[in-house]
């Protein structure tokens, strides 16, 4: 079984990735393969497109490079990348998809789509409490609010919602978003 799991920057897309991981899924997230590529870490590949310069894997390089490879390899590559690297898994969880390609080429493969969404107020608080290195540029909300809205240019997050399976509002408790994500693990279970 794979579980895609799609949203803006800071929604909880990892947290209900965890969750799955929780109860049995391997979780990889979609920027796994380009910084595992840029950080020349490729041991757990069975095949890589190309190694870029080695590099930081700062949010701008990893958009820079998926950008890249999506252009020269196919808007699925991240996917196959992803589910290459966990190959030996039998449930894959995917953190971070972030596109109609990436959608379809989940559904191709007989998965299922989780858009998980969140006010952009609650979401900038997230993103200053975990303090993440990739997102270190952000200080303010304004800043948010700027590359929250670049990231919409570019990958259109907000019309992915619609080709979600399942969707996730994630403003309550964390153990809100746990019956939630275990409402849909039962849902998907029963389907398989």
């Amino acid at each position: 079984m794979i579980v895609g799991v799609v949203g803006k920057i800071a929604a909880g897309k990892t947290t209900v990735a965890e969750f799955f991981e929780e109860k049995g899924f391997c979780r990889v997230s979609c920027s796994d393969p380009l910084i595992d590529l840029l950080t020349r870490n490729v041991s757990d590949y069975s095949w890589i497109p190309e190694l870029p310069e080695k590099a930081e894997p700062t949010r701008e390089k990893l958009i820079e490079f998926g950008k890249y490879l999506k252009d020269r390899y196919g808007g699925d590559v991240l996917i196959r990348l992803a589910v290459d690297k966990k190959r030996h898994c039998r449930n894959i969880v995917i953190d971070g998809v972030r596109s109609k390609e990436e959608i379809e080429a989940i559904k191709r493969l007989g998965g299922k789509v989780i858009y998980v969404e969140a006010r952009p107020e609650i979401r900038f608080e997230r993103l200053m409490g975990r303090k993440a290195s990739k997102d270190r540029t952000i200080r303010s909300f304004e800043d948010f609010k700027a590359m929250d809205e670049a990231e919409e240019r570019l990958y259109r997050t907000s019309e992915l919602k619609g080709l979600a399976d399942y969707v996730i509002v994630n403003e309550g408790t964390l153990e809100e978003l746990m019956r939630e994500v275990e409402g849909i693990i039962k849902d998907i279970a029963g389907k398989v």
